[in-house]
């Protein structure tokens, strides 16, 4: 294997060869004509229909697959919402479907197209792999980036997989940027990029100077791309409050609006999948004028993180997926505050039919369940944590191999996360984490003459998991 330190150094994602192109101009005034034009073509083909955005303006390519746009005084960069049947476009697999505005008049891009009908395909959610230091790396790159490797293997050959990184790639050591870059290129598929608060420029002014970094390194915060029916759509929800570390989860308006003509492209029937950072159900001041926008979408699914907990909620019909952490509790145990393994969601689409699972890092993807056998006084307490729970599964127990029904779910602490986790001492080095309370346990309690009991957790899907302890 090609030594990494030699492979991010080769690569130069902050400031080697690889970006420093995009970088030369960008952010600079130089002339040129108010309305720039351009070409999307496949080989020698134009495309037709194809979005092309500067961010605030939308528009489309004619039936050669010219376009023409006059960019707003604020836009950076001139970006393709990469249509379906077509090959993203990447640098080692950093997604690009963008060019840096600067002194040119004119910006083309060429598309290749797929081998394979893409209607069928398969996307990864990795929140909040949040490195802050090399050791954190190192866990990464030993620990998350073989688990991928390894899950891309057992794929059936030909399987289209893309990723996602829906924020905080890193934890405000914006050099280690290039080793976030160095895993997905060693993941060998197209990943795509959302702002995290800790992605973000502090005391550099306002929210509009606070991703200046992020948008050198992955370009806009803010974007779509297509594949099959589904259409995606990144955005930034993190608005800095240009004091100190402060943020808020908020979409602004000026998203709203790019957002809104988007969509006009976007015909209702399709699989509508949004990334972005903060949960937008209870976290996001703004959410209403959010949801407005979808209304008359039928398939929404929003995917977020930063909570380093894993959590499901719908909302008038909009299923949002609260991802647990690549980094778990900030890299100090094997699980998130509360009682998720750390890792990632792994989403199977077909056509506008998605399904899901979570992935545990180092565990079989049958595995979806942490069992706690407690004895007390004059019973056993078991307490089952079901990790992707959502109110569509259905969690049964066996004593002795005999049926008894369904498990009571409770609001309240993993057993680990609180042996790990409690208290103002602990873990070490990062004591202020603490756990989390979760909806996601079930509870069972019966006599000491149990020899064995069993657990059923039964997804929305179908799939049977299965687990059990000898008492």
């Amino acid at each position: 294997m090609m030594n990494r330190r030699s492979f991010i150094q080769g690569m130069g994602f902050l400031t080697g060869s690889a970006f420093i192109s995009l970088q030369s101009d960008a952010f600079v005034n130089l002339k040129r004509s108010k309305t720039i034009t351009g070409k999307v073509m496949s080989g020698k083909k134009g495309i037709s229909n194809v979005v092309i955005s500067d961010g605030f303006s939308v528009v489309l390519t004619d039936k050669r697959g010219n376009y023409s746009i006059t960019p707003h005084e604020l836009a950076g960069s001139i970006f393709m919402s990469t249509p379906s049947g077509y090959e993203f476009k990447t640098d080692y697999h950093i997604a690009r479907q963008y060019e840096t505005l600067g002194s040119r008049n004119q910006y083309d891009f060429q598309l290749e197209p797929l081998k394979r009908n893409d209607s069928d395909h398969t996307f990864l959610i990795w929140a909040d792999p949040q490195v802050k230091t090399k050791k954190d790396v190192k866990q990464m790159m030993e620990t998350a980036v073989p688990d991928v490797q390894q899950l891309l293997a057992s794929f059936p050959k030909g399987t289209l997989v893309h990723g996602i990184g829906v924020g905080d790639l890193v934890w405000d050591n914006h050099a280690l940027f290039a080793d976030y870059n160095a895993a997905v290129a060693q993941m060998k598929i197209p990943f795509f990029q959302a702002l995290g608060n800790h992605d973000m420029d502090y005391r550099m002014g306002g929210d509009e100077t606070s991703d200046k970094t992020f948008k050198e390194t992955y370009g806009p915060t803010y974007y779509s791309f297509n594949r099959g029916r589904a259409h995606y759509v990144v955005l930034d929800n993190v608005r800095y409050l240009g004091t100190e570390r402060e943020y808020d989860g908020y979409i602004t308006e000026t998203q709203l609006e790019w957002l809104k003509k988007d969509l006009q492209h976007v015909e209702k029937d399709v699989l509508l999948i949004i990334n972005l950072h903060i949960p937008v159900y209870n976290q996001v001041k703004n959410k209403a004028d959010f949801y407005a926008l979808l209304t008359g979408y039928t398939n929404v699914h929003v995917m977020s993180g930063h909570t380093h907990i894993n959590a499901n909620n719908i909302t008038d019909g909009i299923f949002e997926h609260n991802h647990g952490a690549v980094c778990g509790a900030w890299w100090t145990g094997p699980i998130c505050g509360d009682g998720t393994p750390r890792g990632y969601a792994v989403y199977e689409v077909k056509g506008t039919e998605l399904s899901w699972y979570y992935k545990a890092t180092g565990m079989d993807k049958k595995e979806q369940m942490t069992l706690y056998p407690e004895q007390l006084t004059d019973q056993v307490r078991l307490i089952a944590n079901v990790w992707n729970w959502d109110p569509e599964w259905k969690v049964t127990y066996y004593l002795d191999s005999q049926y008894i029904g369904p498990m009571e779910q409770q609001q309240g602490l993993d057993p680990m996360a609180l042996k790990l986790y409690k208290g103002p001492e602990l873990p070490n080095p990062r004591m202020f984490v603490e756990p989390n309370e979760t909806d996601h346990l079930f509870i069972a309690h019966f006599k000491p003459s149990v020899k064995t009991v069993k657990v059923v957790a039964t997804d929305r899907f179908g799939n049977e998991f299965i687990k059990e302890v000898t008492i």
